[in-house]
């Protein structure tokens, strides 16, 4: 990449792409400062700039990357329109979409490592994506008597990590990708049958 490949202060988001690209490449652990300073067509001190260190713009990267999938969660949900259950199994598929359209972030956000509860920004775009699917949790429980609702946090927990294993599980060329299912139905009917389970929908 050429080294007028940023320009008017973009220096930052150039060196978020090229960190992005280099772990689509290589995976989160396996890049440097100075390599990401080369992508970006920058010298080896830019990025002291604007991060002090590799670990900081890896938490960049994971910050930008939570918030853009939050975002994501936020617009699949859409006040829980046409049912809360529905508007639940549109977030399912908008977390596989998000993997799938976006994994030098994704494996930012959840393969790198990072310390997301010592990085106050990085904790808060986190926890906004968090609180997308506990606020759908807790719209599913509406119509339920209040001593049957389970805990919306911990339903949001549950199906955060199903979602993350199905990603596992088909991404990158792994056994599931040779499953007879896809992964959205994967997900879908996993989702369903732990909520059958715990009473919030019919048999």
């Amino acid at each position: 990449m050429a080294r007028n490949s940023y320009h008017h202060g973009n220096l930052r988001q150039a060196l978020i792409e090229a960190t992005v690209g280099l772990i689509e490449q290589k995976g989160p652990m396996a890049f440097t400062l100075a390599e990401a300073a080369r992508q970006a067509g920058v010298s080896a001190a830019a990025p002291y700039r604007h991060f002090a260190g590799r670990e900081q713009l890896l938490e960049e990267v994971a910050r930008v990357g939570f918030l853009d999938f939050a975002e994501r969660l936020e617009t699949a949900f859409a006040d829980g329109k046409p049912s809360p259950l529905s508007a639940l199994l549109r977030m399912g598929e908008a977390y596989l979409t998000y993997a799938a359209e976006r994994p030098g972030y994704y494996m930012a956000m959840f393969e790198s490592g990072l310390s997301i509860a010592g990085n106050a920004d990085l904790a808060a775009a986190a926890e906004r994506a968090e609180d997308a699917l506990t606020r759908a949790a807790e719209a599913l429980f509406q119509r339920l008597p209040p001593d049957r609702r389970p805990p919306s946090g911990m339903v949001a927990h549950h199906i955060w990590a199903m979602s993350h294993g199905v990603v596992e599980l088909f991404g990158r060329g792994r056994p599931g990708s040779r499953a007879p299912i896809s992964a959205s139905e994967m997900l879908e009917s996993g989702v369903l049958i732990y909520l059958r389970g715990l009473g919030v929908i019919p048999d």
